[in-house]
This record gives C-alpha cells, sequence and structure tokens, in this order.
C-alpha cells in the first residue's frame, strides 16, 4: 500500500485557478513518482500531470509525566504534492477506502 492518508486542509484543497487543483497525500517512504501516480490513477481514476515529492525527516519530542521526563522521536513521513489535469477532481467522500 503506497498511500497511507490524504491531507485535507483548507490550502490543499484550495487553487488559485479552478482549473489546476492541487492534492497531498501522505505515501510510504520508499515509494517513488511513478509507483505513486499508477497508485493514485488506480484508486481514483484521474489523470496526473505532475507530482512533487518533500520527505519531512524525524524530531525529538520529549516530555514531563510523573515519572520524569520521556524522550522519544517522531517518525520520517513523505508527502506528496499532486497536481491533476484540467477540468479533474478527486471525490474524497464519494471513494473506496484508502
Amino acid at each position: 500500500m503506497i498511500i497511507i492518508k490524504p491531507v485535507i486542509t483548507d490550502k490543499s484543497s484550495t487553487s488559485i485557478n479552478e482549473e489546476q487543483t492541487y492534492y497531498t497525500f501522505f505515501v510510504c517512504i520508499k515509494s517513488n513518482k511513478n509507483q505513486i501516480k499508477k497508485e493514485i490513477n488506480k484508486i481514483f481514476g484521474v489523470t496526473i500531470k505532475k507530482i512533487r515529492t518533500m520527505i519531512y525527516p524525524r524530531k525529538d519530542k520529549s516530555k514531563y509525566t510523573k515519572k520524569g521526563f520521556l524522550y522519544g522521536k517522531t517518525i520520517r513521513l513523505k508527502k506528496a504534492i499532486i497536481q491533476l489535469k484540467e477540468n479533474q477532481k478527486i471525490d474524497f467522500f464519494n471513494q473506496k477506502k484508502i
């Protein structure tokens, strides 16, 4: 499974031009752009114009509890920003579960 979950925010779901729409997904770290493109085409049935990916590094986290300080790290994330061709949209609420 390449796509983990979509990121639905106001900024990622609105676009400057109504013809060009951008969607954001969290994807598996080891996946490449071709695999992401095939998976989205298979699930949503849309054609993709451009894909941009970024990897977020791990971050150190700590918190204070009754037992003292707890230290840990977050997981690495890969995010894909997808631009669809003109006049195409993805409806997240009427699709299969990801």
